[in-house]
């Protein structure tokens, strides 16, 4: 995307750095730009809800699809690693000369984030884990995939229908191989990269969400030196697409929160918090 293509419409669309990105709200931003991290296979299209319910508080959004994934399929020849999606995200946040942001993720894309903010803490203000895995608890294939069928009811037909497109797009082959890396950085890297990470961070996950279960949810957010836990209640592994306008109230709640407010939440421990 070109500079020139960001600066009227609030959605625009086009590539930046090689990689498909939406932007969603005004250009130029008036605050941290808030950049979405998709997961496993998937494309930025399950973020659009909750992309336009923040640029409708006045955030830009800027949302890419990850190289090897969808409409940036063609960025790369293999399906990447963690630190090698890291390096494009960097080249592509320097493309788009944004500055310091803010992280929301989900899924596996919370362990690409997680990498971001911990190896290159100053380009990270905030950040919100959404539904985070892969769970270093349960790594088996066979127990990833029947926690994705349990949580398959659960998700509004629609999500169901973007994620199946996007899968056929990205290929089994990428898939699979994606998902050996996730399964590998979550085994060990991921967890020793969250006790590294400065920027304040909000772990978020719906209330029946089978694919990031509490107590995984407490452990990433107690791994956390700033970090803490919020529920929304009947919503699945996708709360972003399913509950939008929670997810939105929530994560605005925490990009405009007292960082002192924020150190002393995480020192107390506190219990976790829930979203109607």
């Amino acid at each position: 995307m070109a500079e020139q293509a960001m600066r009227s419409a609030t959605r625009r669309e086009g590539r930046v750095a090689g990689l498909y990105t939406q932007r969603f709200g005004p250009w130029p931003p008036n605050q941290a730009v808030i950049v979405m991290v998709h997961g496993l296979g998937l494309s930025g299209r399950y973020f659009t809800p909750l992309a336009e319910s923040l640029a409708a508080a006045g955030h830009t959004v800027l949302v890419p699809d990850l190289p090897g994934n969808v409409r940036s399929l063609r960025a790369v020849r293999r399906a990447p690693d963690v630190e090698e999606t890291v390096q494009a995200l960097l080249r592509w946040q320097a493309a788009a000369a944004i500055g310091p942001c803010f992280l929301v993720a989900n899924s596996v894309g919370c362990q690409v984030t997680a990498a971001l903010a911990a190896e290159h803490p100053r380009l990270v203000e905030r950040m919100v884990l959404i539904g985070p895995a892969l769970d270093a608890t349960a790594l088996s294939p066979v127990r990833q995939l029947l926690r994705l069928l349990a949580d398959a009811p659960k998700e509004p037909l629609s999500l169901l229908a973007v994620a199946a497109a996007d899968y056929l797009v990205t290929g089994a082959a990428r898939f699979l191989e994606g998902f050996q890396h996730a399964r590998l950085d979550a085994d060990g890297p991921f967890e020793a990269r969250l006790r590294r990470i400065a920027a304040p961070t909000l772990v978020l996950r719906g209330s029946d969400d089978r694919v990031a279960p509490q107590p995984w949810g407490e452990r990433v957010a107690a791994d956390l030196p700033r970090g803490r836990l919020a529920v929304v209640p009947g919503a699945a592994h996708a709360v972003h697409f399913s509950r939008p306008d929670a997810t939105a109230r929530l994560i605005l709640e925490f990009c405009h929160e007292d960082s002192a407010k924020i150190d002393g939440t995480s020192a107390a421990q506190s219990p976790s918090s829930s979203a109607p």
